[in-house]
C-alpha cells in the first residue's frame, strides 16, 4: 500500500456495528478489509464489495475517492459534507470504519490533523510508518486523542520491515502504540510470520492479513487464505494463544480488477479454519 496523509474537525461519529453469527466474534476478532484491496474503485464501491464478501469492518486508506456523487478523497481535508456522506455510506451498509492507514505526515501540525480527522470519523486505530523524528509526536497524539496507533511493516528495505525495529520504536512511548502486523510483507522479506508474531506478543493491535503463493520472494502475489505458504491455522492458533483482540484487514493486492471472489473465499476459509 502507498503511504498518504489524512485528518480534521468534528461531527457525529458512526456507530459501531456488532458482528453476529461469525466464529471470530467469540475471540474478539473483527474480520474486515483494507479498502486498498479495492483501490481501483471508489470508497462507496469498495463498501459494496466488502459487504458482498460478508465482512463488516473496513480500514480506509488516504487518497481514495469517496464516490457516490463526491469527487473528494479520504484525507484530513475532507469537507464536513464529505464526512457526513462517508458516515451515511457506512451506516447504510452496516459497516464499521475501524482503522485508517497506512498514513504519513511531514510535520507535527499535519499529524495532528490526521488524528483529528480519524477521531471525528470514529476510527479506533491509525496505521502508519512514522519517520523516526516523528515518533514522539505520534506518541503524544495517541494519548491526546485516545487513539490506538499501529506501526506497520512494509517489506525490506523499508524502515519497519523487521519486528525488532518496531519494538525499538515503541520503547518508552505511549501504551496506545503497538504493531500493525502485515504477515504477507514479512513473508516477502523472508521472515517467518509465527516467529515475528511471537516477538511482538502483547504489542499487536491490528493485522494486515495476506496469504502468498511464495515465501521469501518480493514478487510473490496474494492467493486465497489457506491456499498459500502462510499457514493459516498456525497463525490463528498463535493469535489465539496471545489472546489478540482487534481487526484483521484483508489486504488483497492481486487480480485488482476482480478480486472480490478471492476475498470472499479468503473470509470463508478463515472462518472455516476457526
Amino acid at each position: 500500500m502507498l503511504l498518504g496523509t489524512a485528518c480534521s474537525t468534528a461531527s457525529k461519529a458512526p456507530q459501531t456495528v456488532n458482528q453476529t453469527n461469525y466464529p471470530e466474534e467469540k475471540l474478539g476478532w473483527k474480520l474486515g478489509a483494507q479498502a486498498y484491496t479495492f483501490r481501483l474503485f471508489t470508497f462507496a464501491e469498495a463498501l459494496d464489495k466488502i459487504d458482498a464478501a460478508g465482512l463488516r469492518f473496513v480500514e480506509a486508506f488516504p487518497g481514495q475517492k469517496i464516490g457516490a456523487g463526491s469527487e473528494e478523497k479520504m484525507t484530513y481535508e475532507l469537507s464536513k459534507e464529505g464526512r457526513e456522506l462517508v458516515k451515511k455510506l457506512l451506516k447504510d451498509k452496516k459497516i464499521t470504519l475501524h482503522a485508517y492507514g497506512v498514513v504519513g505526515a511531514k510535520s507535527a501540525e499535519e499529524w495532528d490533523k490526521v488524528f483529528a480527522f480519524a477521531k471525528d470519523m470514529g476510527v479506533k486505530v491509525i496505521n502508519c510508518e512514522p519517520e523516526e523524528n516523528m515518533l514522539d509526536v505520534v506518541s503524544t497524539l495517541a494519548d491526546k486523542y485516545d487513539m490506538l496507533v499501529g506501526i506497520h511493516n512494509h517489506p525490506t528495505p523499508s524502515r519497519y520491515w523487521n519486528p525488532d525495529v518496531v519494538l525499538e520504536a515503541l520503547k518508552g512511548r505511549s501504551k496506545r502504540m503497538g504493531a500493525t502486523a502485515d504477515v504477507g510483507h514479512w513473508m516477502r522479506s523472508g521472515l517467518d510470520p509465527i516467529t515475528c508474531l511471537k516477538k511482538l506478543e502483547g504489542k499487536i493491535i491490528h493485522l494486515h492479513f495476506k496469504d502468498l503463493n511464495e515465501f521469501g520472494n518480493k514478487k510473490a502475489h496474494d492467493v486465497p487464505w489457506g491456499t498459500g505458504k502462510l499457514g493459516l491455522k498456525e497463525v490463528q492458533a498463535e493469535l489465539k494463544r496471545q489472546k489478540f483482540k482487534g481487526m484483521f484487514s484483508a489486504e488483497y493486492e492481486y487480480n485488482w480488477e476482480n478480486s472480490l471472489p478471492e476475498v470472499t473465499q479468503s473470509a470463508q476459509n478463515f472462518r472455516n479454519a476457526l
